[in-house]
């Protein structure tokens, strides 16, 4: 079944999350992604989470459907196949993502010699190329002084590497944007991307750069409180925990016809002098409002808050853990097309996330496994570039490219 970007063909050379993400993307839409990573595997080949046995659930969960080629890189030989990769020819080829140093015999001028129209996408830490990871850009960028418990004292991090996973996204839509230019004008690009500029650019998109000049204000914590609007995590009588917000003022009136304090809000409204019909005003009013909404959540089952929440229109959310997600939310299972079981060589069968984006007039691709490491070294040499049963037979002899490793 081909996907919307049949017949594309990338070249990847990358580690860690941006880049080996902004590939899978391409490839759960169809493209022919080749990953060339070195003999024995890269620097993210064993990064955790791991199998009791050691095998990186995080290396498959992020290769996904693309084709491997090990290949030994420290070696003269090894770096041409990789340079012929990334610049053989095709109209839907010359298309190279690396997160690695673009220099020596991965520099942008080096690699166009072989291929004038090539693109290329560098992902680096720092616009200046040194070096930076999610963890360090983070702290740079003001969100952990601002997550945690009012008052706490102290840089609070979050799980989710979210600069990584948005400059990933950008490196495919860089790449499309950068192909399609080049298929109207035919001129390749070289397109640096760096991490850090990805998180700085996020951070003022969302306001808190204008908050501060404009404001002279600088984010305080609110911990779980949801900032300028209604939202706060409530639990229920037995125990369970949901997130509940009112950011548009239909939220809010079903909020009020769910829980029946319409009176009570409406005396606190009066008595402070707000309006809220405006989220804002909720927002400064929260610690008179939170209460009542505890009480009223706090006598009732989960069950029964999530009937009368469903019913009106409330939006809320169930507060789950990895485990729980996976057994009962229908989202994260087959019942979603997104879904489907893969039968990983060497870790087993489990459940695997194709693409979100689902296209009105092409089918959506299930998910695949990750390739073994290598496991397509010989059919990318031989269609790719060309290389009869003997020139890869000598490859192998040489050790300058590898099959696959055994799961």
């Amino acid at each position: 079944m081909p996907g919307i970007l049949e017949g594309l063909r990338v070249v990847e050379s990358a580690a860690f999350i941006a880049a080996p993400l902004g590939g899978m993307t391409l490839a759960q839409l169809g493209a022919e992604v080749i990953r060339c990573d070195p003999i024995g595997g890269g620097l993210d080949y064993r990064r955790w989470p791991i199998t009791r046995d050691g095998k990186s659930l995080y290396w498959v969960g992020l290769n996904k459907g693309k084709r491997s080629i090990a290949v030994d890189t420290a070696s003269p030989r090894g770096r041409e196949i990789v340079s012929a990769l990334a610049t053989a020819p095709g109209a839907n080829a010359g298309l190279f993502v690396t997160n690695f140093p673009a220099r020596g015999w991965l520099a942008y001028d080096t690699l166009k010699k072989r291929r004038a129209d090539l693109i290329m996408v560098n992902i680096t830490g720092n616009a200046d190329g040194s070096s930076a990871l999610d963890y360090t850009v983070n702290c740079s960028v003001g969100y952990p002084l601002a997550t945690g418990p009012a008052g706490h004292d102290g840089p609070v991090n979050h799980l989710l590497p979210a600069w990584d996973a948005i400059t990933g996204v950008t490196a495919a839509v860089g790449l499309l944007a950068a192909e399609r230019h080049r298929s109207r004008t035919g001129e390749g690009q070289f397109i640096r991307l760096p991490l850090s500029d990805v998180a700085f650019a996020m951070t003022a998109n969302l306001g808190h750069v204008a908050e501060y000049q404009i404001n002279g204000e600088v984010r305080p914590r609110f911990g779980n409180d949801l900032y300028g609007a209604f939202g706060r995590d409530f639990a229920t009588r037995d125990g369970r925990r949901l997130m509940v917000v009112a950011i548009t003022l239909k939220q809010w009136q079903s909020l009020l016809e769910t829980t029946g304090l319409g009176a009570e809000v409406a005396a606190i409204e009066t008595q402070r002098g707000v309006d809220f019909t405006k989220e804002g005003d909720r927002f400064l009013a929260r610690e008179a409002l939170f209460p009542l909404f505890e009480r009223w959540i706090a006598a009732c089952d989960f069950a029964e808050v999530a009937a009368g929440f469903d019913r009106t229109g409330v939006c809320w959310g169930l507060y789950r853990d990895f485990g729980d997600m996976v057994d009962n939310d229908p989202r994260c299972s087959p019942a979603n097309p997104m879904f489907g079981l893969v039968d990983q060589p060497g870790i087993g069968r489990y459940l695997a996330a194709g693409s979100p984006l689902d296209f009105s007039g092409v089918a959506r691709l299930p998910p695949a496994p990750a390739p073994l490491l290598g496991q397509h070294t010989d059919q990318v040499l031989a269609d790719v570039l060309g290389f009869s049963s003997r020139q890869i037979g000598e490859l192998h002899d040489a050790r300058i490219v590898a099959g696959p490793v055994d799961p």
